[in-house]
């Protein structure tokens, strides 16, 4: 994947198959020292010790309609290949933490890419979950939040495309003004 964004939605993606109901992805941005890291925590159906042991192979997939799985192993390639390193705690039943980084100015770190549309379309298709996106830089921090963002739409469903635009739009413009880059 060319854009660390498709991997947060593949990764994302993990957790509600799990059957998460909260998922939240903090991305630590540093310049000062030279970190891109990335935190995905849900609250899903967790892995065993076994199975949390094989996960980055890319045979190890819990899916029927393919035998392989490649989000894990290839994020775990990227971060390698880029200074990082990526580590998995995951408690049967509990849920699931993974923990991604990278050197920040790493020439082999995909860039961002489109974050905020990954989060508002992960939004807008799985209305029953709550995501919680944070981005944190050197100079601030951002947080979006599915609760809030409902309360405000008193109702009105995430999933249409004016608001869908106007969300990605808004997540943009604070990213834009915390120093996020692109």
């Amino acid at each position: 994947m060319k854009e660390l964004s498709l991997h947060v939605l593949d990764l994302m993606e993990n957790s509600v198959s799990a059957k998460a109901s909260k998922i939240e992805l903090t991305i630590r941005e540093s310049l000062s020292a030279n970190r891109y890291a990335f935190t995905i925590t849900d609250n899903g159906k967790g892995m065993s010790v076994d199975f949390l042991a094989r996960v980055t192979d890319p045979y190890t997939t819990t899916r029927t309609t393919r035998k392989v799985g490649l989000g894990l192993p290839l994020i775990k390639m990227n971060t390698e290949n880029a200074g990082g390193g990526m580590d998995i705690k995951s408690i049967l039943g509990k849920g699931t933490e993974l923990n991604f980084w990278f050197e920040h100015n790493h020439w082999d770190r995909p860039p961002l890419g489109d974050i905020a549309g990954t989060v508002v379309m992960l939004a807008a298709q799985h209305e029953d979950i709550h995501f919680v996106y944070k981005h944190i830089t050197d100079s601030d921090q951002y947080t979006f939040d599915t609760l809030e963002v409902r309360e405000a739409l008193e109702g009105m469903s995430i999933n249409e495309y004016t608001i869908i635009k106007y969300l990605r739009d808004m997540i943009n413009e604070n990213l834009s003004a915390i120093g996020v880059t692109q």
